[in-house]
């Protein structure tokens, strides 16, 4: 039986990485260090993310997209104005799309940050709306990579997957930054979208990343 608890095939330090053969095609799986949370083990859609429909959705043939994010502090943008985070800071977010089901799975390392994590929305790591030098609405909340530290040292973990509808908890004009929002809007249009972090030390975000 294929063990779903990893889909991505990333390479990423301190990643214990494990071979496994369905059929004649072979795979590569992600374990991350730290076992996944509990909150992570639940789809927002509510149901358990290993249904059996969100197993389909985490094969690689049932991937519509992938994108892997080198996010770096450079990037990060308040308005449009450049606003860099936490120097030596780094963050690999990893990202599979399933758009059939509108299902969304993340494998999320982040170094070098410190503190504690701040934002007005749910969950202080985002997808958002927005090109390469301006802001925009957060579309997709994800878990906080963890343990939370001051030591830099530390590196810190999210990983799971998401199932639409979704929300943020961040209300413009009364509604979710979320609602109607789809992640087959990030395959039509990938660069109109970037990942990122925010902490208390670095608000507009620690670390961000264009997806194209």
């Amino acid at each position: 039986m294929i063990d779903y608890d990893s889909p991505f095939n990333s390479q990423h330090e301190d990643h214990r990485i494990r071979s496994i053969l369905p059929g004649a095609h072979q795979r590569r799986y992600c374990q991350p260090n730290l076992r996944w949370r509990q909150e992570d083990q639940r789809l927002k859609g509510g149901k358990d993310w290993k249904s059996k429909d969100i197993k389909d959705a985490l094969k690689p043939a049932f991937f519509t997209s992938t994108y892997q994010i080198i996010t770096t502090p450079d990037q990060v943008i308040n308005g449009t104005v450049p606003t860099p985070g936490e120097p030596g800071a780094i963050g690999y977010y990893d990202f599979g799309i399933n758009s059939k089901l509108d299902v969304i799975c993340y494998d999320i390392v982040l170094k070098g940050v410190t503190g504690d994590y701040q934002s007005p929305a749910k969950t202080a790591t985002h997808i958002h709306q927005a090109v390469k030098g301006a802001s925009g609405p957060p579309r997709l909340a994800f878990p906080n990579p963890l343990p939370v530290s001051d030591d830099p040292k530390v590196t810190r973990y999210s990983k799971g997957c998401l199932k639409g509808p979704f929300t943020t908890g961040i209300l413009s004009n009364g509604t979710d930054t979320a609602a109607g929002f789809t992640v087959a809007q990030i395959e039509a249009n990938p660069a109109a979208f970037f990942c990122d972090s925010h902490t208390k030390k670095y608000v507009p975000g620690v670390v961000r990343g264009q997806l194209a």
